[in-house]
């Protein structure tokens, strides 16, 4: 029932940026709605709530991946514009976890996998994300704890 309630959240909150001509709020809402639906069709079944967090966090990467390519280009307008499309897509999904929280679930998750080297990372980062289900992870940031506690 969850899935649904993410839809139709998200278009009750298009209706309320249509009134308010909020664009930009606009923009990143129709485009949410317009990849949980491709995936939904796509999988011709309705989404779960763990689908809608992958699709999610897909946007965010490309969001992420994007702001970067435009600074490097010289194009901090468009990279601003970005960064407000994350904030909003952000306000959708579960709450990341503290730095804390990460920690406590990368020690549990090497010492549950008992991973020493850098060549055990896969399974580090499985057992740590199984750790923090429920919470939206920054899968590049989690990787790159992960290679800093095994270097």
């Amino acid at each position: 029932m969850w899935a649904m309630a993410l839809l139709e959240k998200i278009q009750k909150d298009m209706v309320e940026a249509m009134k308010s001509k909020d664009e930009a709020r606009l923009s990143a809402l129709r485009m949410a709605k317009s990849a949980l639906k491709r995936h939904e069709i796509d999988a011709m079944k309705p989404l779960d709530e763990s689908t809608e967090m992958q699709v999610m966090n897909m946007l965010l990467k490309q969001r992420r991946e994007s702001t970067d390519m435009f600074r490097k280009g010289g194009r901090e307008e468009l990279a601003l514009k970005e960064e407000a499309e994350i904030k909003i897509l952000e306000s959708y999904l579960p709450s990341a976890p503290s730095v804390e929280e990460l920690e406590a679930a990368l020690t549990a998750a090497m010492a549950e996998t008992g991973a020493t080297t850098a060549k055990q990372m896969g399974l580090v980062m499985k057992a740590a994300q199984a750790k923090l289900a429920g919470k939206r992870v920054d899968g590049k940031a989690l990787s790159d704890l992960i290679k800093a506690k095994l270097s």
